[in-house]
């Protein structure tokens, strides 16, 4: 088993194999993040290594994108591939007494990393679920830049600009056909794919998911696989945290906010028509303010039981039945 750390940045791999775990010795080589460099690297892996592609654990950090190309070619090509949070990596590093911080040592924390802890390979989305997904992430782009046109149509429109108010309208004509094109693709390509449609069909009988939060928590159960309803509810970042040490630190708990942003705000409005609309929901909000929980803390709360109802019925394969909070 070789243990290997890939510190990946836009224009470069800086790339290193711990030789020897117990005394450190490692061996280390630059490529280019480039499609055609990565059989070079693969090549330089397997002859200094002498393991079998298997025998590759090769440890990258969720970089935006640029990680993505190398993982994906290198787990297509039989090696064993590690994604991993920044975060965690960052906190080993100092909890080891890293200080300073360079690419180079990037990836040795990478690989030291993975050789002392137990990881879960990382699995990419299926090939249908990743398209789904780059394309809902476009449709979130352009209806950001829809509403920031606005904003600008409006201030324009106050200091009485004509000739600016026709340039942004025209800006939003295009916008508004690329939104509609792109809403129209996506239902396309979930109607061409059975279980993306089946799925998406029983999430809607969820009282408060609607046509947009179906698809972005279809990415998510599909995608990511999750194994219980707590881990899709830590995925979305709405698990709670608590923040207390003996009897003079005590703060009030919050959520963890971690994941994706955009999601979560999807899933707040859904919480917010759920409370009206969802039985159970409604419920569960209505014991929690009674109990004197803040307004925002139950609905965190309604968020949370929404995801774990949402798992429950992609999990089963079965639609929404109202039951007791």
């Amino acid at each position: 088993m070789a243990h290997i750390g890939v510190d990946v940045s836009k224009k470069k791999l800086d790339v290193c194999w711990l030789r020897e775990p117990d005394t450190g010795k490692v061996k280390t080589r630059v490529f280019s993040n480039d499609r055609q460099q990565f059989a070079a690297l693969l090549d330089w892996l397997l002859q200094h290594t002498g393991a079998e592609r298997e025998q590759l654990h090769v440890y990258l950090e969720a970089t935006g994108i640029y990680h993505e190309p190398l993982a994906h070619w290198l787990h297509e090509a039989g090696a064993c591939v590690y994604v991993l949070n920044p975060a965690q990596v960052r906190f080993h590093a100092r909890s080891e007494g890293q200080r300073g911080k360079n690419d180079r040592k990037d990836s040795r924390v990478l690989a030291e990393y993975g050789a002392q802890k137990r990881l879960q390979p990382w699995q990419p989305e299926p090939a249908e679920v990743r398209e789904l997904h780059h394309l809902l992430t476009r449709l979130d782009t352009v209806c950001a830049d829809i509403q920031r046109e606005y904003n600008r149509r409006e201030k324009a429109a106050f200091t009485h600009e004509p000739y600016v108010l026709d340039s942004i309208d025209q800006v939003l004509h295009a916008l508004r056909d690329e939104q509609r094109r792109l809403r129209k693709q996506i239902d396309d390509h979930i109607q061409r794919h059975p279980p993306l449609r089946q799925d998406q069909r029983l999430l809607k009988t969820i009282p408060g998911i609607g046509d947009e939060t179906s698809k972005h928590l279809l990415v998510a159960m599909r995608g990511r696989g999750f194994t219980s309803a707590r881990n899709a509810a830590a995925f979305f970042g709405l698990v709670p945290l608590d923040w207390q040490s003996g009897s003079s630190v005590k703060a009030q708990p919050r959520l963890a906010k971690t994941g994706q942003a955009h999601v979560r705000q999807k899933l707040y409005m859904a919480a917010v028509t759920a409370i009206q609309h969802n039985p159970a929901i409604r419920a569960q909000y209505e014991r929690l303010r009674k109990a004197g929980k803040a307004p925002m803390s139950a609905l965190g709360a309604a968020m949370r039981k929404l995801v774990h109802i949402a798992f429950g019925v992609w999990r089963t394969q079965t639609e929404f039945r109202t039951q007791p909070a």
